[in-house]
């Protein structure tokens, strides 16, 4: 198992926190990845993947509002993480590094590649960063509660107990099947708070905020075809909660013409959006993915 150490430093008004699991002196120098998580998620939700790229030095953020960087505050926006991954390359001295993200992450790493192109060498956007089409006077608070389910309601639950925050997870129909360890670890670097008030790390208005924007910003919402430098979209099988469709369907990601903005397309079979990231099937095609770019 690889040893990860955890860094903090001042942002906003409070500290910033990145889990970094370094390359080993001996391997062959990779350049660094640098890895935006999804909506309400932390940078744990990364460690499998960091297992499986042992010769990389891998770099994952909490994001602002979430995990133990909840405290930085807002501006809560794509630029506005985009320019956090920025300063976290600056903190730790790297110049250059390929980036990743998964949902949300995807948009945040194509806010950063079109913001900052001279320090990113690649993409990889996993089952995130490609707009979608909303209806005329969507409610935002609805749609987040229809498509996240489980992930919106602990923002709004108080729970006695760290089993009781933990047990939906462990029977969350994307996660069941590849629950582990590391993803139990992931879950519990979420909950804050002493028993019996325990709650999600997540800042609601940070979810709210972010959502609006990369749904509805149109900068945002194309960034994707305006990457200036080599870029993968993964997409899975299967959707959130393991529905049969995917969050983007086939005919929706054809219709998005991504090859045509010179993104090479890769369709993940057997694979939700959550086990594309954390499932060994997943795993194998991220990783993949990486090396392709380097």
């Amino acid at each position: 198992m690889r040893q990860s150490v955890e860094i903090q430093f001042p942002t906003g008004a409070g500290s910033y926190a990145v889990t970094r699991w370094p390359a080993p002196e001996a391997a062959v120098q990779a350049p660094p990845v640098i890895a935006a998580h999804g909506i309400t998620a932390n940078g744990l939700a990364w460690a499998p993947l960091a297992e499986a790229l042992p010769e990389t030095d891998f770099i994952a953020p909490d994001l602002r509002g979430r995990g133990r960087s909840r405290e930085v505050g807002g501006p809560y926006s794509m630029a506005a993480h985009a320019d956090d991954l920025v300063r976290t390359l600056d903190h730790l001295g790297v110049e250059r590094a390929t980036l990743l993200g998964h949902s949300m992450g995807g948009w945040v790493v194509a806010a950063a590649a079109v913001r900052h192109p001279e320090r990113f060498g690649g993409a990889v956007l996993v089952d995130g960063g490609l707009g979608f089409q909303l209806p005329e006077g969507t409610d935002l608070d609805q749609l987040l509660d229809a498509v996240l389910g489980p992930a919106m309601a602990k923002l709004r639950t108080v729970f006695a107990s760290r089993e009781e925050f933990l047990a939906p997870w462990r029977n969350h129909p994307s996660l069941v099947d590849v629950y582990s360890p590391a993803v139990e670890a992931y879950q519990e670097r979420d909950i804050i708070g002493t028993e019996p008030e325990l709650r999600s790390s997540c800042v609601l208005d940070a979810i709210r905020d972010d959502a609006a924007d990369e749904l509805q910003n149109p900068d945002v919402v194309g960034a994707i075809h305006r990457l200036p430098m080599p870029a993968v979209f993964l997409h899975a099988e299967r959707g959130l909660l393991n529905e049969p469709v995917g969050l983007y369907s086939p005919e929706a990601v054809a219709a998005a013409k991504l090859a045509d903005a010179g993104v090479d397309v890769r369709f993940v079979p057997g694979t939700n959006h959550y086990s594309i990231l954390l499932g060994d099937r997943g795993i194998a095609a991220v990783a993949e993915a990486v090396r392709a770019l380097r």
